[in-house]
C-alpha cells in the first residue's frame, strides 16, 4: 500500500470510545474486509453463548455453577436479586471497613492504627490486586501493601524480613476461595507462626476473602478474626478482580473502587457490541484468528 491507502486504512479500521478514551489501531495487520465478513457468524454464535452465561446459564454442570464476574461491574445484570443484593452489600461493606481502618475505628490491639496490609494469595488472588496497585495506587497509600504470592520458603522471608518492624501494625488479607488451597493455606500458617513468635493476637490482625462455609470460613468465624468478605462461588480467581478480592486491598490503599467499578461495566458494554469493527475486544480476537490460521 501507498501511503494514501495506509491512511485510509487506518482512518478505516481505528476504534475510538469517548467515555474509555480508548484507542484501538490495527489497521497494520494484514487482513482484508472479506475475511472479516467470514468470521461474523462466528462472533455471532460466541456472542450468543456469551449472552447465555451472562444470563445464568450453567456453565459447570459438574458442580452446577454459573459464571457471572460481569454482574460484579453491573449488578443489575444479575439474574435474580439475591445475587444482586450480595453483590452491593459487599461493596458498602469494603468501603465502611475501609473508612473504619483509616478512622483507627478497627485497630490492631498494639497500635493505633494499620499502616501495612500483608495479602495473602496465589494466582488470580494474587495477579489482579498486584496489577492494580502497580498501576492505580497512589504514590504514598494509606496503607503499604506487600504480596506473598507462592509458598517459596526465601521469598516469604523476604516479604517478612522487609516488614518485621510494622508487623504489629500490619493488617493481614487471606484470600482463598474454598480455603484449603494448600499454598495460601501455607502462607498463612508461616506468617500466624511468625505473630505468635512476636507474642501478636494473629486474628486481631487479620480478615479472609472466602466463601461462606468454606474451611478458612470456619477458621476465621472460630479464631474471632477482624472481618469476612465473601468470595462467590459463580467467579473465578482470574476473574475476581472486580470482587472483594480485588476491592477490598484497592480500597484500603485509596483507590476509587467505585470509579473501576463504572470503568468496568462502561467497558463491558463496549465489548458486547455485536459488529466486529466496534468492537475493542473483538477486532484484537480476530487479529489473533489471522495470527493462528
Amino acid at each position: 500500500m501507498d501511503t494514501k491507502q495506509l491512511w485510509q486504512r487506518y482512518q478505516d479500521w481505528l476504534y475510538y470510545h469517548p467515555g474509555l478514551e480508548l484507542y484501538l489501531d490495527v489497521s497494520r495487520i494484514p487482513f482484508d474486509f472479506e475475511f472479516v465478513e467470514s468470521l461474523q457468524p462466528k462472533f455471532e454464535q460466541a456472542f450468543q453463548n456469551m449472552a447465555a452465561l451472562e444470563g445464568g446459564a450453567i456453565a459447570n454442570p459438574d458442580e452446577g455453577r454459573m459464571v457471572g464476574h460481569y454482574w460484579l461491574r453491573n449488578p443489575d445484570l444479575a439474574p435474580n436479586e439475591e445475587i444482586k443484593k450480595e453483590i452491593v452489600e459487599t461493596i458498602a461493606e469494603i468501603e465502611n471497613f475501609t473508612q473504619q481502618v483509616y478512622a483507627g475505628t478497627i485497630h490492631p490491639p498494639e497500635a493505633p492504627k494499620f499502616t501495612d496490609i500483608l495479602s495473602i494469595g496465589i494466582g488470580g488472588s494474587a495477579l489482579g490486586p498486584q496489577f492494580v496497585a502497580s498501576a492505580l495506587a497512589p504514590s504514598s497509600p494509606p496503607l503499604a501493601l506487600h504480596f506473598i504470592d507462592n509458598t517459596d520458603p526465601a521469598g516469604m522471608d523476604r516479604v517478612l524480613d522487609g516488614i518485621k518492624d510494622c508487623l504489629k501494625s500490619t493488617l493481614i488479607i487471606d484470600t482463598s476461595k474454598s480455603g484449603g488451597t494448600p499454598e495460601p493455606r501455607n502462607g498463612m500458617l508461616e506468617v500466624k507462626h511468625i505473630y505468635e513468635i512476636q507474642g501478636l493476637n494473629f486474628a486481631k490482625h487479620a480478615v479472609t476473602v472466602t466463601m461462606k462455609g468454606s474451611k478458612m470460613d470456619r477458621l476465621a468465624k472460630a479464631e474471632g478474626w477482624l472481618a469476612e468478605f465473601p468470595m462467590f462461588d459463580w467467579v473465578g480467581g482470574r476473574t475476581s478482580q472486580m470482587s472483594a478480592v480485588g476491592l477490598l486491598p484497592a480500597a484500603l490503599q485509596g483507590i476509587d473502587i467505585r470509579a473501576i467499578l463504572a470503568g468496568a461495566k462502561e467497558m463491558d458494554a463496549a465489548t458486547r457490541s455485536p459488529e466486529i469493527k466496534t468492537n475493542p475486544a473483538a477486532l484484537l480476537a480476530r487479529a489473533k484468528v489471522k495470527k493462528t490460521w
